[in-house]
């Protein structure tokens, strides 16, 4: 099927995985809300055959968040299906501050989204995100408040 990015903005009230729960609900609810094949998240998971090999190429693809800024091993299982907040330089580095607003975000990910070349697309805020089955995440602020999370990052190969 091939990779497919993804991104979100939700909202934010200091609890990053209160965030993501119910960014999930909300994804699942219009992804599978119809669907008598899948009643909650957890039949979904438990699918493990489309799971494995297909995945649902949403964030419903990640199932932990981890605090480490640390970007993720290729080589290593155990951070498939993480999401991970962007280092703060690396926010830094694509806004311009550690405060970065919805509006930015959104910008960025139109932007990436935009490229002209691959080059491009590796140097934008997506090109951040190198591994498969992971996000990341950044903190979005409305003036000096954290109020959103921005959301991103791949499923597939």
């Amino acid at each position: 099927m091939g990779a497919s990015g993804w991104d979100y903005v939700t909202g934010y009230d200091g609890d990053v995985e209160a965030a993501f729960a119910t960014l999930q609900a909300r994804v699942f609810q219009e992804e599978y809300g119809d669907d008598a094949r899948y009643r909650s998240l957890e039949d979904l998971y438990e699918d493990e055959e489309f799971m494995g090999t297909e995945g649902t190429h949403t964030i419903l693809d990640i199932d932990r968040v981890v605090a480490t800024d640390a970007p993720p091993t290729r080589s290593g299982i155990a951070d498939c299906g993480t999401l991970r907040p962007l280092a703060l330089n690396r926010v830094r580095h694509h806004f311009g501050t550690d405060r970065p607003s919805v509006e930015q975000y959104e910008e960025l990910i139109a932007a990436a989204n935009e490229a002209a070349s691959h080059e491009e697309h590796e140097q934008s805020l997506l090109g951040e995100c190198q591994m498969r089955w992971t996000g990341y995440y950044v903190v979005l602020y409305s003036g000096d408040r954290p109020t959103h999370l921005g959301i991103f990052g791949f499923s597939g190969d």
